[in-house]
């Protein structure tokens, strides 16, 4: 099956390297729903994509993150429990990668959907805020 083309807003599973764990060395992550914020051009070789971890833990000092509203989370086909779009830190990596995971009984094996237009307008600008003061972290995979 093909991978969906790496649109921002889509919410994929990706095992996500917190830059904690990238700093001591950690190459692979757990998988996780990771929000794609970015993807360069597609005639560009290789394409790269920004990915922002969905986590249940709440943020905390200086990280920031955007809480799901429960009516999206059911639309993605995400549990019940309360979830935050890390927006402090970001995954960079090659599209398409490895750290993909299938979804299993999902419509599309890769991706859950996308986050509604207003909602990923409020992550996208929270998070190049964060970017442009550089108070966010990230992790080349």
């Amino acid at each position: 099956m093909a991978l969906p083309d790496p649109k921002p807003g889509l919410v994929v599973r990706y095992d996500y390297v917190w830059a904690d764990e990238a700093a001591g060395g950690r190459e692979q992550g757990k998988d996780r729903p990771a929000c794609l914020v970015a993807a360069s051009d597609k005639v560009v070789q290789p394409r790269y994509v920004v990915l922002l971890p969905i986590t249940h833990s709440p943020p905390s000092g200086a990280v920031v993150g955007v809480e799901i509203p429960a009516a999206v989370k059911r639309a993605l086909g995400l549990d019940d429990l309360p979830s935050w779009v890390i927006v402090s830190e970001h995954n960079v990596d090659e599209w398409p990668n490895a750290g993909l995971s299938r979804i299993a009984g999902a419509d599309s094996p890769f991706a859950y959907g996308f986050i509604p237009p207003g909602l990923f307008a409020a992550i996208k600008t929270r998070f190049l805020d964060l970017a442009r003061d550089h108070k966010s972290r990230s992790t080349r995979r």
